[in-house]
């Protein structure tokens, strides 16, 4: 099985920030004002980029340093989470810069709160691409080509 790839992951971030571009403008002509980004976003992402590194530290000390065999379905969901993160990570990484990019230039405190926050969310929202690779690579196992 290869690794997640650069192109789905760009591809998720591009399409997460031209969702999250044209969230304002379509949200705020419907239903009058824009959604509210808040300091809960980037900590749930924050939360779930621990969550997930932490998982990738004990997969990896226990595969990779103590050489220890996992069991091959949590081994399978352990990577199945790991490239669902990564990519969703993406998306929202994307979807949170979009949706700041698309207050820069408007001059309020409320733009000014919504692009700080969002900019957090993305941050986390790396965080989650990180740990997601991070565990993903931590399912590696080596061949048996390799051990020779």
């Amino acid at each position: 099985m290869r690794p997640a790839s650069p192109a789905v992951l760009t591809t998720c971030a591009v399409l997460g920030l031209i969702g999250g571009w044209l969230l304002h403008p379509v949200v705020e002509s419907v239903r009058g004002y824009a959604p509210v980004v808040t300091w809960v976003q980037p900590a749930a992402f924050a939360v779930v980029a621990l969550i997930l590194g932490a998982a990738a530290w004990t997969t990896w000390r226990a595969v990779q340093v103590r050489h220890e065999r996992l069991d091959p379905r949590r081994a399978l969901n352990r990577l199945a989470l790991a490239r669902a993160c990564a990519y969703v990570g993406a998306l929202v990484a994307g979807g949170y810069g979009g949706y700041a990019v698309s207050w820069l230039g408007i001059d309020s405190d409320l733009a000014r709160a919504r692009i700080l926050w969002s900019g957090l969310a993305v941050l986390a929202g790396l965080a989650i691409i990180g740990c997601g690779l991070m565990l993903e690579r931590a399912c590696r196992v080596r061949s048996d080509d390799e051990d020779a």
